[in-house]
């Protein structure tokens, strides 16, 4: 029986919920090295990411953390994600802090996107040829509004501009500042790399 086959008739069989929350469709059945060694590569490419992948065009600050962090929760799972991805904020952090005090609501932001991403990829069944692009386009849209604009910008605000209009320092923050443009380049991202991901089969990931 070849790999796929069995990783088919065990998926028929039931997983345990817990199971499903800790790792994804890639890690749930493999054996604990092979859990170990993925989570560390995940998570030292979201420190590395963290660390690294910024530039700045303009005024706006571009990264490609959000789409690392829905990658993580993609490839390893939801909370073995997030950790991964609070993890890598604060290692990020204490590497370069670039005079900033710890905001940790970032950290736990980019963490709800691997648990997010982990979910919706790996637990919803959407068959067809255009599955796994809808999946994404929901993480998308629920990483947006529940990172984005409910952690992020509503920390941002309460602690530094609360003498400003909650709707207009939103705004302000996504147009003016520029994170509706790193969302969107991110989310592209995300799009792009996931099927690539998915091609390459000495890694086995499974969508």
């Amino acid at each position: 029986m070849s790999e796929t086959q069995r990783n088919t008739a065990m998926d028929k069989q039931q997983t345990p919920w817990w199971q499903e929350m800790l790792f994804s469709k890639t890690l749930v059945r493999k054996n604990v090295s092979h859990k170990i060694a993925y989570i560390a590569v995940m998570t030292t490419f979201v420190v590395v990411a963290n660390m690294f992948f910024e530039f700045k065009l303009a005024d706006t600050q571009f990264s490609l953390t959000l789409a690392v962090s829905a990658l993580t929760g993609i490839v390893i799972g939801p909370l073995f994600g997030f950790a991964a991805c609070f993890l890598g904020d604060l290692v990020g952090f204490l590497y370069n802090s670039a005079g900033f005090g710890y905001m940790p609501w970032i950290g736990l932001s980019m963490a709800t996107v691997a648990l997010l991403a982990g979910v919706i990829v790996n637990g919803w069944e959407i068959k067809g040829k255009w599955g796994l692009y809808v999946k994404l386009a929901l993480v998308s849209v629920s990483t947006f509004f529940v990172c984005t604009v409910a952690i992020n910008t509503t920390a941002f605000w309460l602690l530094y501009a609360k003498t400003t209009g909650y709707w207009t320092y939103l705004i302000a923050r996504l147009f003016v500042k520029g994170q509706i443009f790193n969302s969107l380049f991110n989310y592209a991202a995300l799009f792009l790399f996931t099927p690539l991901l998915a091609r390459i089969k000495p890694l086995k990931i499974r969508l």
